[in-house]
């Protein structure tokens, strides 16, 4: 059963399961309920899931980076008594992933990064925003959810797009300023000093994060493990549940810590 709390920092986070402490960041635009499909690991794992400054219930959030998304994280795992953890992010998750590596890499068992990068070029970045700026102003809420749907879906279907609206749930006043931390990532020298075990996941026909900026993280991450799950787009944890959690569970089995 879930528990939705608030830690001493007053930040909103569900907390599933026993066993190794599992952190999933959900992305831009997201709600930690978005890791639903993920819930099942709680038979295994100890589920920790925050919503970021921002989304869900953390609507008071103070400057947005993803420095302070890291750190609210890293400020949670010490309210629970959590020396370190498994930390899995997708897509904006996994750049909050890699700065709290940055930041406290002594509390990162291992990392999972899931359709995410890790340096957007300043060119790439001014066309991203632009586009968002417009998307956010011109349209309506659900204008903005259905268009996100048809970018970040490799299928169409009805149940995927019912499951993408359910808890992909914006807000218009942060919306613009999370996309902007995102664009300000620069993890290029990182990548090479992470030690600890990494799993790089990517969706074929994704079109936000493609796979080939995965593959590049994968090749500067000695002796990461890189997958790319077929038929889906950005959010393989959606349209290929199983699969997903399944490759999860190997590769946490593979590195567990536990005595």
């Amino acid at each position: 059963m879930s528990e939705v709390q608030k830690s001493c920092s007053e930040i909103p986070y569900l907390r599933l399961g026993a066993g190794e402490p599992l952190v999933l960041i959900h992305g831009l635009g997201e709600v930690k309920e978005g890791w639903s499909n993920q819930f099942e690991l709680a038979d295994q794992f100890d589920l920790i899931i925050p919503d970021l400054r921002g989304h869900g219930e953390y609507q008071f959030p103070g400057e947005i980076s993803i420095y302070n998304f890291a750190y609210d994280v890293i400020t949670l795992l010490k309210s629970l008594g959590i020396e370190s953890a498994h930390i899995c992010g997708l897509s904006m998750g996994g750049m909050v992933a890699q700065e709290i590596y940055r930041q406290a890499p002594e509390m990162c068992r291992s990392l999972l990064l899931v359709s995410t990068f890790h340096y957007a070029p300043k060119q790439f970045g001014e066309l991203f925003l632009k586009y968002r700026r417009a998307m956010v102003k011109n349209k309506s809420l659900e204008g903005i959810k259905e268009t996100a749907a048809k970018i970040c879906l490799y299928s169409w279907s009805k149940e995927n797009f019912e499951k993408f609206y359910q808890f992909y749930q914006p807000n218009k006043e942060y919306y613009i300023q999370s996309a902007e931390a995102c664009l300000k990532v620069n993890y290029l020298r990182l990548l090479s000093n992470i030690t600890v075990p990494t799993l790089i996941i990517g969706g074929q026909y994704d079109s936000v994060t493609p796979v080939w900026i995965q593959f590049l993280m994968h090749k500067q991450i000695a002796h990461s493990e890189f997958v790319i799950f077929r038929n889906t787009g950005h959010v393989a944890k959606l349209e290929a549940k199983d699969a997903f959690n399944k490759e999860l569970r190997n590769f946490l089995n593979k590195h567990n810590t536990a005595s």
